[in-house]
């Protein structure tokens, strides 16, 4: 356990006393040391010690990606925020580069215990047992992953069973034979492991799998998903939230399903209006900003995730006083799209296509057409089902329109024809113009 971890705070006033103690020992430690923060504060008019309280937060600038990963080619491979020595760093992981160039990320000893911290947080909140045996299906390559999420488990002496390397079948025998209890895993993965589960008529729902621990999209949050995944799992839905480069910070408690509350003692949260990077009203949708407080070696400070949310103003049935995401993370804000005047995220598409069950498998593509944006909806359909061909394509297309005012083409391919994911999936292609 960290050295910094301590009994979860009962008020907010605990809490934000914790907050303030450790941003003031962040900033202490940064402010002079760690050459990305020292040059990006060097033009302010302003010392560390002027930030005298928690509110003093907003008087330090934004962070963007862009900033990191300009840093990082600027001075290869792992840039310069790095608070120690490179020889103290034991952890290097990278982004997934879904988006564009994969960031690296270095971590010290004491780094990767604060992250295994929030990984006991995250357990307590979702109620593990110490007699569960969790599974993890991915390959552990340098993307972070479930990386700490297996390590926060073992160090809490459950049984951890690694699934790399193997089949989608093969991995479905793992949890039968070995008495898996949790699974972690993307959305887009389970739903896939179900589909694997249904060629070889294996009801997974016997297998004893009481809960299916999601991150990495949007889908996890998404109604229709959800009950994809409890139905044919016969499993419980927890969505947690973490990037590469700022840790694992939210996640569903077991109390009340379809929001994230976010690990606070662990990091400042702000949630900001997408125009003026102001706070937004209680219970208004905004940009998450995060500075996380215990990743001393390679900080983040006020970094725009890019993710949309909204704080839940009402108290929590757990009774904790940890913000809550109500809704968990809506979707990514640099993936909005307009077409036909209307903006829309495709995370909000892939909610309506979920609600067929016909559809196995689908990709949503955005091009131009006479200097307009038009979606074309490719679905896989299921090989039986109630509706098929010219009239699946007809109920999703009307569907879309009535929930989303606009029209998409909706095209029918054959059987397998799609890409499958064992991590993110990649539905949503943006075709060059």
């Amino acid at each position: 356990m960290s050295q910094d971890a301590c009994p979860q705070p009962v008020t907010r006033q605990e809490l934000e006393a914790i907050q303030w103690a450790r941003l003031r020992s962040l900033l202490d430690q940064v402010w002079s040391r760690n050459p990305f923060w020292s040059e990006k504060f060097a033009g302010l008019s302003l010392e560390s010690s002027d930030i005298g309280q928690l509110a003093d937060l907003a008087r330090l600038p934004l962070t963007t990606k862009q900033e990191l990963v300009d840093d990082q080619a600027d001075q290869p491979p792992y840039g310069s925020n790095l608070t120690q020595a490179r020889r103290d760093y034991s952890r290097l992981h990278q982004t997934s580069g879904t988006t564009g160039v994969p960031m690296r990320w270095l971590d010290t000893p004491q780094s990767w215990d604060w992250i295994l911290d929030c990984w006991r947080q995250i357990y307590q909140l979702i109620g593990l047992r110490s007699d569960d045996r969790l599974f993890f299906p991915f390959s552990f390559g340098p993307f972070i992953g479930f990386w700490a999420a297996f390590e926060g488990a073992n160090r809490l002496g459950n049984l951890c069973i690694a699934g790399g390397g193997m089949s989608s079948l093969a991995r479905l025998r793992m949890i039968r034979d070995h008495g898996v209890t949790v699974v972690c895993c993307t959305p887009t993965y389970a739903l896939r492991l179900l589909e694997v589960a249904a060629e070889e008529d294996v009801d997974l729902s016997q297998l004893g799998v009481r809960a299916l621990v999601v991150a990495g999209e949007a889908g996890g949050s998404l109604p229709a998903v959800r009950h994809k995944l409890q139905d044919g799992w016969g499993a419980r839905v927890f969505d947690h939230w973490g990037m590469t480069e700022l840790g694992s910070l939210a996640v569903e408690c077991v109390e009340h399903p379809g929001g994230m509350h976010v690990l606070e003692d662990a990091c400042i949260a702000e949630i900001l209006d997408l125009d003026t990077q102001q706070p937004v009203e209680p219970g208004g949708s905004g940009e998450l900003v995060i500075t996380n407080l215990g990743r001393i070696g390679s900080p983040l400070i006020r970094y725009r995730t890019g993710d949309l949310v909204r704080a839940d103003t009402n108290p929590c049935a757990c009774g904790r006083c940890l913000l809550r995401l109500d809704g968990g993370v809506h979707s990514r804000i640099d993936d909005m799209i307009t077409v036909r005047g209307n903006n829309l995220f495709p995370s909000s598409i892939e909610g309506v296509l979920r609600e067929f069950d016909q559809i196995r498998e689908f990709q949503i593509v955005l091009s131009t057409r006479r200097a307009m944006q038009h979606i074309t909806i490719r679905i896989e359909p299921t090989p039986s089902g109630q509706l098929q061909g010219a009239e699946l394509a007809v109920a999703v297309s009307r569907s879309v329109q009535d929930r989303l005012s606009f029209q998409a083409d909706v095209e029918l391919v054959p059987l397998d024809s799609l890409p499958r994911f064992e991590l993110k999936g990649r539905r949503f292609i943006r075709e060059a113009e």
